[in-house]
């Protein structure tokens, strides 16, 4: 590290998260020529960010956290050799070199008092030989994503992207700059859409899909809309005062600005991504520490740019949590790959009958084939063989299947404890009414199965009464759930085991076994009768008219 032994002068260049900070070390020499030279400060910091940005992710340590710059004056060196200027020769150029251990960065100014226009291949030169870029299309396309972002911006263009082929580009004001956590609204918007209006000037008028969204805002903001044409022709009064340069650089400045915060149609948007998410990471503000679920975040909503606080400590409470959890998952029960394997191959032989792309379906698809058994079969209103023997399955068969249903029922009724399943069904029913309905369904549900003296009383433990009980005060469609679900596993663990059981559904089963059997082989033989006697017929026919048999 270089220190200066005459009285130096230090200018803030650069400050990150990470404790790096860079200085511009001037002598009191130095800062008398450098003057008020506050576009080329400006152009050193944008410069100095974008590169220190990717810098400081290598730059550790306390011997980095101080890096001092010294200004050399290469005004001579310039004219004599423009190649290697930063944006080109072809201007008079006061050159800043800003040297670190790092590398080298350098950034140029023109003597006229508005910022200098560059030329896109200018930035991708500069790119290319201060990053140790040698593919100029990664060049090119680092450029674009620092025009993306909007600190650079084309004079012409409102798509903000890099192009080698001679445009002019601009440094964008630090005011506008989105490290600055800008949240436009549209009222806005609509203020610079209606300033730009005002004005009958050629480079200021409308693109067609700022047209669109003056129109679109126009809508929205009806009401108000006067109080922003005001705010607008106010605007419009201040800048008329302003020199005719600078005006035109701000026009510049405010609508690039507006190309990062509402872009063209088809143009990612770089703002999607709040940046002060984006440096969470970085800033130790906003601390969000997740302990396996439990997550705690700072609620302060200051700016970035206010000094952070220290990162909090772990405590004791956050170590229970933490063991809390993992005793939680090492009670958790786990099931084996083979287990699992083992019960999708049980299910598949269990269902297999019942699948048509595997076993040809009996009686066949009438659509399909001409054979219309299996209409037959359910004109006569009694389930076939195949159906009552998927009852058995599991519990949830039987009530998607409203025969099955009426069967169980009935066998309920046999037990006088119906009144079950007529509730489990209300609660179904209640989840399927208007909302205008719900809540003089969930009173008659009540009345008849829950409230004191019901005559249709079921039996509920203490704690899903007490729930259910609470959750009538406000009914809704989920009004019964936790009653449902007792009501539910109550069944399924006891009356759905009695009426698999049951003589009613053994006989049912073994009637169908039967009924179907001789009703597929009298129906089969009637086929095969029919068939037989138009043969004799077609038989009979022949010899009668003389032909006889082969």
């Amino acid at each position: 590290m270089t220190f200066l032994s005459e009285p130096v002068t230090k200018l803030p260049l650069f400050d990150n998260d990470n404790g790096i900070k860079l200085f511009l070390t001037l002598t009191n020499a130095e800062l008398l020529e450098f003057g008020g030279n506050e576009h080329a400060l400006t152009c050193m910091r944008i410069s100095t960010a974008v590169q220190m940005d990717s810098l400081s992710k290598d730059v550790n340590g306390p011997e980095c956290s101080h890096i001092q710059f010294q200004l050399t004056d290469v005004v001579r060196k310039q004219r004599q050799e423009p190649s290697e200027s930063c944006f080109g020769g072809r201007r008079s150029l006061s050159l800043i070199s800003l040297k670190s251990h790092q590398g080298s960065l350098t950034c140029g100014k023109s003597k006229d008092r508005p910022p200098p226009s560059r030329f896109s291949t200018d930035v991708v030169q500069w790119l290319m030989k201060n990053l140790s870029i040698e593919d100029p299309v990664e060049a090119i396309h680092l450029g674009s994503l620092i025009a993306a972002q909007g600190y650079i911006f084309p004079i012409s263009d409102h798509v903000l992207t890099m192009k080698d082929d001679g445009t002019f580009y601009r440094f964008q004001a630090p005011y506008f700059w989105p490290s600055n956590c800008w949240e436009p609204e549209n009222t806005d918007y609509a203020i610079y859409l209606c300033k730009r209006t005002m004005q009958n000037k050629a480079r200021l008028e409308l693109a067609d899909y700022e047209a669109e969204n003056l129109a679109r805002l126009q809508r929205a903001f009806a009401r108000k809309w006067e109080f922003i044409f005001m705010q607008a022709e106010a605007q419009v009064k201040i800048d008329r005062k302003k020199d005719k340069t600078e005006r035109k650089i701000l026009d510049s400045q405010e609508r690039a600005f507006w190309d990062v915060h509402r872009p063209v149609p088809g143009c990612v948007n770089t703002t999607e991504m709040d940046i002060r998410k984006c440096r969470r990471l970085k800033n130790p503000q906003k601390v969000k520490k997740s302990v396996y679920g439990v997550t705690e975040e700072s609620q302060s909503q200051s700016p970035v740019h206010i000094p952070s606080q220290p990162i909090r400590k772990t405590t004791k409470d956050d170590i229970r949590k933490q063991i809390t959890f993992l005793n939680a998952q090492i009670d958790r029960h786990c099931l084996k790959m083979s287990k699992v394997a083992e019960s999708l191959i049980a299910y598949t032989e269990q269902y297999v009958e019942y699948d048509p792309f595997i076993t040809p379906a009996e009686p066949s698809n009438p659509w399909i084939s001409d054979d219309i058994t299996l209409w037959d079969i359910e004109m006569s209103k009694e389930p076939s063989q195949q159906r009552v023997k998927r009852w058995g399955f599991s519990f949830d068969e039987i009530l998607k299947d409203q025969v099955g249903r009426d069967q169980f029922l009935r066998f309920l009724e046999s037990e006088f404890s119906s009144e079950n399943l007529r509730f489990w069904l209300a609660v179904q029913d209640l989840k399927k009414q208007p909302l205008q309905d719900v809540a003089k369904r969930v009173e008659e549900i009540w009345q008849e199965f829950l409230a004191p003296g019901a005559p249709s009383a079921i039996n509920l433990d203490s704690h899903s009464y007490e729930r259910t009980s609470q959750n009538v005060k406000d009914g809704g469609r989920y009004t019964f759930e936790d009653a449902q679900e007792h009501i539910y596993k109550l069944m399924k663990s006891d009356s759905y085991a009695r009426f698999l059981r049951s003589n009613a559904y053994q006989d049912l089963l073994l009637a169908k076994k039967k009924v179907f059997g001789v009703w597929f082989v009298c129906h089969h033989t009637l086929q095969a009768c029919m068939r037989l006697c138009m043969g004799c017929m077609a038989v009979t026919a022949g010899c009668a008219s003389g032909q006889g048999l082969l």
